[in-house]
């Protein structure tokens, strides 16, 4: 799967995260508490673009000015890719986990 073209997709929480992958290493407790704070980021970043999609669309619906199709269809792509994102990072922590529940000991 070839995701080059993601790198335009800008998500301040994502750039966050990456920023500080190679950050001072705290307490387990603190990085705990910083790992679910900046994952409720990004989950609200991606709940907030699917709401403004909704909003979008249904101001395309009704006729309100100022709401272009191709802004409709922009809004809509964001929210996807940007769920889609999220779901395979997911998927991604899912396989780590089960991978490292098989391990032997």
């Amino acid at each position: 799967m070839n995701i080059g073209g993601l790198n335009n997709i800008q998500n301040p929480a994502i750039e966050k995260l990456a920023s500080q992958g190679g950050g001072n290493a705290g307490s387990a407790k603190a990085g705990g508490d910083d790992f679910a704070q900046q994952l409720m980021d990004v989950l609200e970043e991606v709940n907030d673009s699917q709401m403004k999609a909704k909003q979008v669309g249904e101001d395309f619906m009704t006729g309100r000015q100022g709401v272009d199709y191709h802004d409709l269809m922009i809004a809509m792509e964001r929210a996807s890719v940007s769920m889609n994102l999220t779901m395979q990072v997911r998927n991604k922590l899912l396989e780590a986990y089960q991978e490292i529940s098989r391990m032997q000991i």
